[in-house]
């Protein structure tokens, strides 16, 4: 609302055709009437439980961490492009769905929702939420290989989110490379058709396919308790067989099954589920597996790397400082910057891309900042004068 205030937006343009809406906004759209589709046949099996927790999981997962933070710097461009105005649309029916659909389970805020967006649009379809028409799938606008792409994007995500908490590796930090198996030829295809959105989302610079076994080695361990009363007496040497080479992990994988000749020469069936599946990490990279996925991450932060991590770490502390003084979104400000080496460097190369992010007509570095704030980096301190122009 902050950025449709500012821009004056009110819904008074024509649709944007689904054809022209870039591929996050027909994502969103297909995983909207999916969840109507499920959403309804859940209500006609009085299962409003359930219901809820579908509206609860896209709203979370889908529309705020997924779809409005990956179309931040489209809602902050400057200009009404027709980019922009994709963005706004797919994002207000988004939520204007949501309220028809979570109406009956949740009518007091529901309407208020749909009060509050028709009401700044004048597209209210009646006096109340519940008085407007349920919801109906649209099934053309459904594409469940986008909806997979997407899913596929999503989870190497959190992979590599997961792999930078634990390496304690802020996401303002670039780094160089994540790998992945190439695994089946539907799979790679799906991944390269949104390995940039990975790679802006988890601020990695590159995402390589390695084939084979490659640097991911993987292992195996038996889940005792269930092949225990699976295999029973025979679980010892079950137990000694699992040795597995890299080629037959892959196979368990893809398969799900796989066959294991016992030293008493009988043979028996092991399942995905029988064993835990897990990575070894190697020098200067972290892996993470789930399931058939395998994720590394490449974390030597290189300097050149270390500089561009610096100016991002500005752009976070000066954008802070704007808020802390309650500049409005749109105004223009000068940055002065004491000396520091680390930033010194950043400022040199990064200068036209922090101004841009924090909109200052000016970056200077000076020996002396009078009347500025000091900001805390790892081990060392600047000051930090921003004035509003």
């Amino acid at each position: 609302t902050m950025y449709a205030n500012v821009d004056g937006w009110y819904y008074a343009e024509t649709d944007v055709p689904m054809s022209e809406r870039p591929e996050i906004d027909r994502w969103i759209l297909s995983e909207l009437n999916t969840l109507v589709k499920n959403v309804d046949a859940c209500y006609e099996d009085y299962e409003p439980t359930k219901a809820g927790r579908l509206i609860q999981d896209f709203v979370i997962d889908n529309v705020s961490n997924w779809f409005v933070r990956l179309s931040r710097k489209r809602f902050w461009g400057s200009a009404m492009s027709m980019d922009k105005l994709s963005a706004y649309q797919t994002l207000y029916t988004c939520l204007e769905t949501v309220a028809r659909l979570m109406a009956p389970i949740a009518p007091y805020y529901a309407d208020r929702l749909y009060h509050d967006l028709t009401a700044a649009t004048g597209r209210a379809e009646a006096e109340s939420v519940h008085l407007a028409t349920f919801p109906v799938c649209d099934e053309t606008k459904v594409d469940k290989a986008l909806e997979y792409r997407m899913e596929l994007a999503q989870q190497i995500t959190s992979m590599v989110l997961s792999l930078r908490k634990k390496e304690r590796i802020i996401v303002r930090q670039p780094l160089q490379c994540i790998s992945i198996p190439s695994g089946d030829a539907e799979r790679r295809e799906s991944i390269e058709a949104v390995k940039q959105l990975i790679l802006d989302e988890v601020n990695v610079k590159e995402l390589q396919f390695v084939e084979g076994d490659g640097m991911l080695v993987k292992k195996v361990k038996c889940n005792f308790r269930t092949m225990g009363k699976k295999f029973g007496k025979l679980m010892k040497n079950v137990a000694a067989a699992v040795s597995l080479t890299q080629e037959q992990i892959t196979e368990l994988e893809r398969e799900g099954t796989l066959g294991v000749a016992l030293e008493s020469g009988e043979a028996v069936t092991i399942e995905v589920a029988d064993v835990e599946i897990f990575s070894e990490d190697i020098p200067g990279w972290t892996v993470a597996n789930e399931g058939s996925l395998t994720v590394a991450l490449d974390i030597t932060v290189t300097d050149a790397l270390r500089v561009e991590g610096t100016a991002r770490e500005l752009v976070k502390r000066i954008q802070n400082l704007r808020k802390e003084k309650n500049f409005e979104i749109t105004d223009r400000i000068a940055v002065t910057l004491s000396h520091a080496e680390q930033t010194d460097k950043a400022v040199a190369e990064y200068r036209d891309y922090i101004c841009g992010q924090v909109l200052a007509n000016s970056l200077t570095v000076a020996d002396k900042v009078d009347g500025g704030m000091t900001i805390d980096f790892d081990d060392y301190t600047v000051e930090v004068k921003i004035d509003r122009e």
